[in-house]
């Protein structure tokens, strides 16, 4: 049953005509799911990081947008388009780096953009979302399938942050690998990093993959370099919040290290991530936009100082890894080994 946990246990849903979310803040302590009216209430539950990852993200978004759009038409059918795009830029300031919530902004806009006038849009916007949501649990699974091919032999890999089922429509990407690899029996152990300050690996990813039953080992993230090189590990997999034209991918903040130690230590480096994650826009990973978030989430631990009082903090939330470290990027549309320019191009025009 590998898909058990994925196909049960759903970060985003839309139930009663609402936006319901799995409250990722208290996971593993608390499974609370949160019931949204408005977009107002779902643009903050993406900046309080109640849904997080950069697919899910955007699917939160497209079903935030059926909301506004509903709330828009109940106050004035004549002006609910120029009403809603204060909803829209709101939504789209919620997290600056994942792409894919400005991907699906822009896909509910031409839906907007089209519908006629005087037609009420909740119908037309809710199918886009629900369609948004089938096609990345879709792209997800195809994904596991494409990555888990490209682990040959039985090994443990080591992953960071949360790229499961809670970070996407369901199944996830890096974890969707591990899951489709374990299944064929070449996955026979995770091994987690933390993932400071908000410890999706501890919190999030050891969770999924107990659910599972992966055996999973969790470790800080300064301990990965010595795992390398005590040969313990042949992958490492990882999602992606945006990847430039180039191949550059920026993921959360403590990638990049992991990258340049899995390349020092002949470690493959995998990186899973649909299509609606690859910004063509962007010439290189320079250009990504690196969210900082507040200081207080490296200085204290559940609301409680853990640092000298006077300290300051520095925290990007992501950070980028050059597509020279990465070994092979895997998306639904195939397998893009040494990415670059023209590679990443080629795999765009097939879509």
């Amino acid at each position: 049953m590998v898909a058990a946990m994925s196909d049960t246990v759903q970060a985003i849903r839309w139930e009663n005509n609402h936006l319901v979310l799995l409250d990722q803040r208290i996971l593993p302590r608390d499974i609370r799911y949160l019931s949204l009216d408005t977009c107002q209430e779902t643009t903050q539950a993406i900046k309080d990081m109640v849904v997080r990852g950069a697919p899910a993200i955007g699917i939160s978004a497209a079903y935030g947008i059926v909301l506004a759009a509903r709330q828009r038409w109940r106050e004035s059918p004549a002006t609910w388009r120029q009403n809603l795009q204060q909803d829209l830029e709101e939504l789209a300031a919620s997290r600056p780096t994942a792409v894919n919530l400005f991907w699906a902004i822009d896909k509910m806009r031409r839906i907007i953009e089209k519908l006629p006038v005087g037609q009420n849009p909740e119908k037309a916007l809710l199918e886009a979302a629900q369609q948004i949501h089938r096609d990345d649990i879709e792209a997800n699974k195809t994904m596991g399938e494409l990555g888990a091919a490209l682990i040959n032999q039985p090994c443990a890999v080591l992953t960071h942050c949360n790229a499961g089922a809670l970070a996407t429509g369901g199944y996830g990407t890096a974890l969707g690998v591990i899951r489709s690899a374990s299944a064929a029996g070449n996955v026979q152990h995770v091994f987690a990093d933390e993932t400071r300050p908000w410890l999706q690996g501890a919190r999030l990813t050891a969770w999924e993959m107990v659910q599972e039953n992966i055996p999973v080992t969790l470790l800080c993230e300064g301990a990965s370099a010595w795992l390398m090189r005590q040969k313990k590990v042949a992958w490492v997999i990882v999602g992606a919040d945006r990847i430039a034209a180039n191949g550059d991918v920026a993921n959360k903040i403590g990638t990049y290290n992991l990258a340049v130690n899995a390349r020092h230590h002949g470690v493959k480096m995998m990186v899973v991530a649909p299509t609606t994650t690859i910004d063509m826009e962007i010439a290189d990973g320079s250009a990504i936009p690196i969210e900082q978030r507040s200081q207080d989430e490296v200085l204290n631990v559940n609301g409680q100082p853990m640092a000298a009082t006077g300290a300051d903090a520095w925290n990007p939330a992501f950070d980028v890894t050059p597509a020279a470290l990465i070994d092979a990027i895997v998306t639904e549309r195939g397998v893009i080994f040494q990415p670059d320019s023209v590679k990443m191009a080629a795999v765009m025009e097939n879509g």
